[in-house]
């Protein structure tokens, strides 16, 4: 499995991809930083900056570019047939990737989270992002790794359950935050460092549910689906 997480991500920092993760946690730390330091109220700047940037898009598109690039791209690129042919259960092929994904959109969104939330409040909701961010991660990561098996356009999908479900429904019709994975990580978050900066209508105990069931459930549907690809790298 050590050898799979190797792989996988010396081929990530080595595309091209990877550069487009820098742009977003840049912005929003420039953002609380410009805004501190212009003297604005963090009950003006924190929750457009942290939820509706931080949460809302700078996490779950960093899991989607990373997300989907783990295996995606291995199809894409037909370098998937190395994969195919290995004789490894497909569960010690889908977990590294499943944990690299992971790790490195915790690590690129959390840093950027705390350091925001620590700007607008206090070292405690900095942790307190950046914890909920890991997790959110890791559920984002195993929906999107999912849906790269699942279809050969995963990121415009996935950027219909982003913009589209979590985005403006998710702001509209309070029902589908039950399903939404940001709405999660801003239960999570205010659970950990309560904060009149986060507002969200999941409770706590619902969002830590949910966010397992989600992991657990779209992992083993990408072990399933990986199990159908011949050595061709098609579905059979």
């Amino acid at each position: 499995m050590s050898t799979v997480s190797w792989i996988t991500a010396r081929g990530l920092f080595g595309r091209r991809r990877f550069l487009m993760l820098l742009p977003l946690p840049v912005l929003l730390v420039a953002l609380a930083v410009i805004s501190r330091g212009l003297g604005v109220s963090p009950a003006d700047w924190g929750p457009p900056v942290l939820v509706g940037l931080g949460l809302a898009v700078v996490l779950p598109v960093v899991a989607l570019i990373v997300g989907t690039g783990v295996l995606g791209a291995e199809i894409d690129d037909g370098t998937v047939v190395h994969v195919l042919t290995t004789p490894l259960p497909r569960w010690q092929i889908v977990l590294p990737k499943l944990a690299v994904a992971a790790g490195v959109t915790a690590v690129t969104v959390a840093v950027p989270m705390f350091a925001a939330g620590l700007l607008a409040n206090s070292p405690r909701l900095g942790l307190a992002l950046a914890a909920a961010s890991s997790v959110g991660a890791l559920a984002y990561s195993a929906l999107f790794v999912a849906v790269s098996l699942l279809t050969r356009r995963p990121v415009l999908l996935g950027l219909v359950y982003v913009l589209i479900w979590e985005g403006l429904l998710g702001n509209v019709i309070d029902g589908t935050r039950v399903l939404s994975i940001q709405h999660y990580v801003i239960a999570l978050a205010d659970r950990i460092a309560p904060t009149n900066l986060l507002d969200t209508t999941v409770s706590a105990s619902l969002a830590v549910v949910m966010t397992a069931l989600i992991s657990v459930g779209f992992t083993l549907l990408a072990i399933d689906r990986l199990r159908s690809f011949s050595v061709a790298g098609e579905t059979s």
